[in-house]
């Protein structure tokens, strides 16, 4: 899949929950962290988006009866927790971090701010954006297609617990099978819940490949980013030269 020298790391709430399904496990939090520490050194410039579904889930409290706004609202916030535990972890480990917010809270983080954003990834800083897009109704998923657009990124990586996207669940389906490439129009058109239409739409519109693998494993994210290894599985418009 080649080096890509800016990228937008996607990472779930619920991969920082560990095993234990909800919260913040903060060995999971380090060894997450220790594998992007070790791009980070190798001069990768590395934006994050983190979402909250280990504190909060939205869709869980709208389907019982909490507005979905507040819920939506909630849910942003819980990224900030996220962000702000991923931040102190990286900077023991000493890479300098940056936090920015959608929803402003100075004490905290700072404000979301494209350009300074650019800047801080230009002096080898790790930018993560938190809150979502400071918008109801939007995603995470969205949020990050958004910065990775917005920040120029070559490549928005989405992380989880799989390695890659099949064409049925594989926790479900021991015969699903791995697809290594997908056009952005057939993600679209086959409903890939990997990220939602809005995410694959705006990476389509802005021409950014989405690489989906598996973070649990040991030496991916060095695999893709330094070595240029084919792991997981890409959404472009076109299959890309290994």
């Amino acid at each position: 899949m080649g080096r890509y020298e800016r990228v937008l790391l996607k990472l779930s709430g619920e991969i920082l929950a560990g095993s234990g399904g909800f919260g913040l496990d903060l060995e999971a939090v380090t060894n997450i962290c220790s594998e992007i520490a070790e791009v980070a050194r190798e001069g990768i410039q590395v934006a994050m988006v983190v979402g909250g579904g280990n504190i909060m889930r939205g869709q869980q409290a709208v389907q019982k009866g909490m507005e979905r706004s507040q819920a939506d609202n909630m849910g942003m916030l819980a990224t900030v927790i996220n962000a702000l535990a991923l931040q102190d972890s990286l900077e023991r480990m000493g890479i300098s971090t940056r936090v920015q917010t959608a929803i402003e809270m100075r004490q905290v983080a700072e404000p979301f701010i494209r350009r300074r954003a650019i800047r801080h990834l230009e002096k080898g800083r790790i930018v993560i954006f938190a809150a979502g897009t400071g918008s109801p109704y939007f995603s995470t998923d969205t949020a990050a297609a958004l910065r990775a657009s917005e920040i120029g990124a070559s490549c928005l990586m989405k992380a989880t617990k799989v390695d890659g996207i099949y064409d049925d669940d594989p926790h479900k389906n021991p015969n699903a099978k791995r697809l290594p490439f997908v056009s952005y129009h057939d993600a679209l058109t086959m409903g890939l819940k990997v990220m939602d239409a809005a995410a694959f739409a705006l990476c389509q519109e802005n021409q950014i490949p989405i690489v989906v693998f598996d973070v649990l494993k040991k030496g991916n994210l060095r695999a893709l980013l330094v070595d240029g290894s084919p792991v997981g599985s890409l959404v472009s418009s076109e299959p890309m030269d290994d």
